[in-house]
């Protein structure tokens, strides 16, 4: 993958738009009532990659692109979104195409921005949430085992391996239980191919706390959504969108200023993305072509093919092999031509793991 989508989902008017505008600078609606958001916002963020710019002090190209990260608000979901209520089925729909689920959660009491429950009860809002996801699978899951029985009644192995995996996501998701949570194997997930289940999704949370939880963010609130999140094997993040908005208003140095006033330690975008690369196992590797130098996102874990195979499909069908400099020896020698003297350019073949801060120079046939 190029770059990873993650789609920011919660209650409305929990902050999301406002977390949203923090993020990519987009401006996106903030208006004070139930779905503002309709259609999603999308915005495009450039990570901040220090080792960039760090390679492109000795490259000396007239571009340094780094990777993206793409943040799609989605508007708010509500009780009965897995019927229908709402936006529901919009709503479920964009947050399939997400790899990420960045869950924003109100953990602040402000009398004048309205809560569509009307109290404001961080754990329960997200149970609201996580309730129609899980509803939303269970209805996908029921549809898809009437279709792979029709295979397994003419005895199709394919089919009657779906269905057996699939009675078991029936099963699991009848006990309220998200599907990350149940171990499915590789033969079993290619069993349904055409299944997108909401819940095996990985989750950030989101603690939206108000102003008066700065500089250390830390709150009751954020201290059970901690608990929730570790429970489920997910993560959870304090921010204060109102004020990452005001930093993302000013200059880089003037924000730089503020964050600092404020007693922070760095702005909520980096703690954001760094966390998302950390939820969904990503790594950064780099490429030097003639006009740029770029960073670009992988899953860890990925071999050099499939590495390739994110700039350019036939970087992946073609791969013959793969010049590798680790990232460290670059940095400490200062020039490609000094790494090869010492013997520390690597020439590398299709099973060779790619690593985090990799500088890759490909080769392929025709």
């Amino acid at each position: 993958m190029a770059g990873i989508t993650c789609g920011i989902v919660g209650l409305p008017n929990v902050g999301k738009s406002t977390l949203f505008n923090a993020l990519t600078r987009a401006r996106a609606k903030t208006e004070n009532y139930p779905f503002c958001t309709i259609d999603p916002n999308v915005g495009v963020v450039h990570v901040s990659e220090p080792r960039l710019e760090v390679l492109n002090q000795v490259e000396q190209r007239p571009n340094a692109v780094p990777p993206i990260i793409e943040f799609v608000d989605i508007a708010g979901l509500v009780a009965g979104a897995s019927k229908g209520e709402g936006r529901g089925n919009q709503f479920l729909e964009h947050i399939h195409n997400a790899d990420l689920i960045v869950h924003v959660v109100r953990a602040f009491e402000d009398p004048n921005v309205a809560h569509v429950r009307g109290t404001c009860d961080p754990l329960e809002d997200i149970s609201v949430v996580n309730l129609e996801l899980l509803l939303a699978d269970l209805q996908h899951a029921e549809k898809a085992v009437q279709r792979y029985e029709r295979l397994a009644r003419a005895h199709d192995r394919e089919g009657m391996h779906a269905v057996e995996v699939l009675r078991r996501i029936l099963a699991h998701l009848g006990d309220s239980r998200p599907l990350r949570t149940l171990d499915l194997t590789p033969e079993d997930l290619a069993a349904l191919p055409d299944c997108r289940f909401l819940t095996r999704k990985p989750v950030l949370y989101v603690a939206n706390v108000g102003e008066d939880a700065l500089p250390d963010l830390e709150t009751s609130a954020t201290g059970r959504i901690r608990e929730l999140a570790a429970s489920e094997g997910n993560a959870a993040l304090p921010i204060c969108a109102r004020i990452e908005a005001e930093i993302a208003e000013l200059g880089p140095e003037d924000g730089a200023a503020f964050v600092e006033e404020l007693g922070l330690h760095e702005d909520a975008l980096r703690r954001l993305i760094r966390e998302c690369y950390r939820q969904l196992g990503l790594i950064t590797f780099f490429t030097v072509g003639d006009q740029e130098v770029r960073g670009w996102t992988i899953p860890r874990g990925a071999a050099a093919p499939a590495a390739g195979g994110v700039i350019h499909g036939d970087f992946q069908e073609h791969f013959i092999r793969v010049e590798v400099i680790h990232f460290a020896d670059f940095e400490r020698l200062a020039s490609r031509h000094a790494v090869r003297e010492h013997g520390l350019l690597k020439l590398e073949g299709k099973e060779y793991v790619v690593q985090d801060g990799d500088i890759l120079f490909f080769r392929v046939g025709h």
